[in-house]
């Protein structure tokens, strides 16, 4: 019995389709995103708005995750920004539950959660973002060290 030659077609047809399996099982096991992509330290869990986000709009909060034991401030465009803790210490009485509170134009820091979250506003030391890149900058310290020992990360994103 005369054997079949295979069709040109057909095996072409399977190699391409091998060839973009391939491509893509290699793509996905080679390709850095989340924290790798961030180049976050490990004392930062997580910062909004990304680093090199594109359309970040004027308005955007920017927002810094600390892991438990650091402390921080934020630096936006050069400017250090003052902290107000959400715990109450230092800020003599305390509010009643319901009361509504009026905080100052400065970085709000959590430390329930070890967040430090700024939004721009009208009176604060930002503003606005200014069009364009701008730069944020956390400047982290362990809480038992003191600042003198402290590192930073800076990151840019684009506003439009």
């Amino acid at each position: 019995m005369p054997r079949k030659r295979p069709d040109m077609k057909l095996l072409l047809a399977s190699f391409v389709i091998s060839c973009g399996i391939v491509l893509v099982v290699l793509g996905v096991s080679r390709s850095v995103t989340g924290r790798d992509q961030q180049q976050l330290p490990v004392a930062i869990e997580s910062v909004d708005p990304i680093r090199g986000a594109a359309q970040v709009l004027q308005q955007a909060s920017v927002f810094v995750d600390l892991k438990a034991g650091y402390d921080a401030v934020l630096v936006l465009n050069g400017v250090e920004l003052p902290l107000v803790n959400l715990d109450g210490s230092g800020a003599g009485v305390l509010p009643k539950p319901g009361d509504q509170v009026a905080l100052p134009p400065a970085a709000v820091l959590e430390p329930g959660n070890n967040t430090i979250t700024y939004t721009p506003v009208e009176g604060g030391p930002v503003e606005t973002f200014d069009t364009g890149i701008n730069t944020a900058e956390v400047i982290y310290w362990k809480a038992l060290e003191g600042r003198t020992r402290a590192r930073s990360y800076t990151w840019t994103f684009t506003v439009v």
